[in-house]
């Protein structure tokens, strides 16, 4: 296997996603800087996809980072909500609010939104972007799914987000109530890092532009 040391810039300030991206992607070598290093906001979630947001985040912060990027767009998707919250995950408590609401405002509006009706089935999306700089022509796209279903009420406290509320079948408990290890292995998130490990574990030269310059 081809081991990367590189400087890379996580488009994030969520602790959540750092620490599990992190772990999946430590054996690569790639040291991820969380973009609070960097004096410059996030960048605003203006696409209408989750990859269109992954890669606007990644290009800002490889923008003002001067260094490769990896961002992620995730969410919740309710198949009876028609997709809500989508895209909107982060701040479904106020889709018009300017910065993320309260993790549990949001669960306790997919809970509400679900009241009366016993279709539960949702999944989780991620999309991770990865840049080797703000123009770079092609994106690298990576792209993870998981099942599930909305439970009736918030169980567990490892995770974060929807996790309380997003319950697993075939696990008999809810993501918040995964540990760790075993989240880091099945997750969206975790799917979409496999992708991209797998994409730089057979191509050795992705970042040699950068280490030369």
């Amino acid at each position: 296997m081809t081991i990367y040391t590189q400087n890379c810039v996580l488009a994030s300030n969520n602790q959540g996603k750092l620490r599990e991206i992190n772990a999946i992607l430590a054996p690569l070598h790639i040291k991820l800087i969380p973009q609070q290093q960097f004096d410059f906001a996030e960048a605003e979630e203006t696409g209408l996809s989750f990859i269109e947001n992954a890669i606007l985040k990644a290009r800002q912060a490889a923008k003002f980072s001067g260094l490769p990027a990896i961002a992620d767009d995730s969410g919740l998707q309710v198949f009876a909500l028609q997709g809500e919250p989508g895209i909107y995950s982060a701040r479904y408590a106020d889709p018009h609010a300017l910065t993320n609401t309260d993790d549990h405002e949001n669960l306790q509006k997919v809970l509400r939104n679900l009241a009366n009706n016993n279709d539960r089935k949702a999944r989780f999306v991620c999309a991770i972007a990865m840049v080797l700089h703000a123009d770079d022509p092609t994106p690298q796209i990576f792209q993870g799914f998981w099942d599930g279903e909305i439970s009736h009420s918030p169980s567990g406290s490892h995770g974060f987000g929807y996790d309380p509320i997003f319950y697993l079948p075939e696990h008999h408990c809810s993501s918040a109530e995964l540990e760790p290890k075993i989240k880091n292995a099945i997750s969206h998130r975790a799917q979409a890092l496999q992708e991209l490990k797998h994409f730089l574990e057979n191509e050795p030269h992705y970042f040699d532009c950068v280490i030369s310059a």
